[in-house]
């Protein structure tokens, strides 16, 4: 996002049929959609516009499978933007005592003010986005004199972690930083699967060590439920790339307040995951195995 405003970031996202949307949703002549790309500020508001919301994620859209025609971007980004407008006219939100159960917290005031930077909105967008396809692979390792071959995925943080001990010192940054998103996705979209599915002793204590986590905190973030874990881990990782980074760009600026108002970025998408992602009808991910 360097060298450009926060809504060209979303001028560079948004498809020629994501216009066509937008224009038959809001009236707007075709014409006038095509030129939004040039006037990204414009861009932003037509985002937030209910009628373009309701042409993704409408009963009636839904049914007919319309939604298909937007891009991923796009319906994350008219979600976003939705739930900023939800939660300007809320006192409370629900947030998960344990697994499946819901109390009310009253801290909407603290997601409303997350939501008012442009910048943070754009990332969870493209968070979102960013897990629409999932890498996973393998690749090759040295150890003790032998060649191994060890496996990775993008939705499985321990053998993610694996990766920094393989990839050259200039690469980590990279893979601290995919570990915060894997964090924040996985407890921001899945907070039940993330409350459920504890690590195994041995892979937390592994997952501490790969990512340098220092040997006197390990005890007690192994003895932390694991929403609050993947929220510790998710700073930490977010901070680890900033740390690491031999430049400091404005995409990574807002990595460093993400890191700093984790919580509430993760409180954020749980109301929009609840609300408009995993609705019934509306399976825009699919729960991690």
């Amino acid at each position: 996002m360097d060298g450009v405003s926060v809504g060209d970031g979303y001028a560079e996202h948004v498809t020629e049929p994501d216009l066509r949307l937008i224009s038959a949703a809001t009236g707007l002549p075709e014409a006038d959609a095509a030129r939004l790309r040039r006037d990204p500020d414009a861009l932003e508001r037509v985002l937030a516009d209910p009628r373009v919301f309701e042409a993704i994620f409408g009963a009636e859209s839904l049914a007919a499978r319309e939604a298909v025609i937007a891009s991923p971007f796009l319906a994350f980004a008219t979600a976003v933007h939705r739930a900023t407008a939800d939660l300007a006219e809320v006192r409370y939100v629900a947030e998960r005592a344990a697994a499946r159960q819901k109390v009310p917290v009253f801290d909407a005031p603290e997601l409303r003010d997350f939501l008012n930077s442009a910048a943070r909105r754009l990332f969870l967008a493209e968070l979102l986005t960013s897990f629409t396809r999932v890498t996973s692979g393998r690749y090759r390792v040295t150890v003790g004199g032998r060649s191994r071959i060890r496996r990775f995925s993008e939705l499985d943080p321990v053998r993610l972690a694996g990766m920094l001990d393989a990839v050259p010192e200039e690469s980590r940054p990279g893979v601290y930083r995919r570990l915060g998103d894997v964090a924040l996705f996985l407890s921001g979209v899945f907070p039940d699967y993330v409350a459920g599915q504890a690590f195994s002793p041995v892979n937390l204590a592994r997952l501490l060590r790969l990512t340098q986590v220092p040997a006197g905190e390990r005890e007690r973030l192994a003895a932390t439920p694991d929403l609050e874990l993947m929220e510790d881990l998710g700073s930490r990782w977010y901070r680890s790339a900033l740390a690491l980074a031999p430049v400091r760009t404005s995409g990574l600026t807002v990595v460093g307040e993400v890191a700093d108002r984790f919580r509430q970025a993760r409180r954020v998408l749980n109301h929009l995951a609840d609300r408009y992602l995993l609705a019934p009808g509306n399976p825009w991910f699919v729960r991690p195995a």
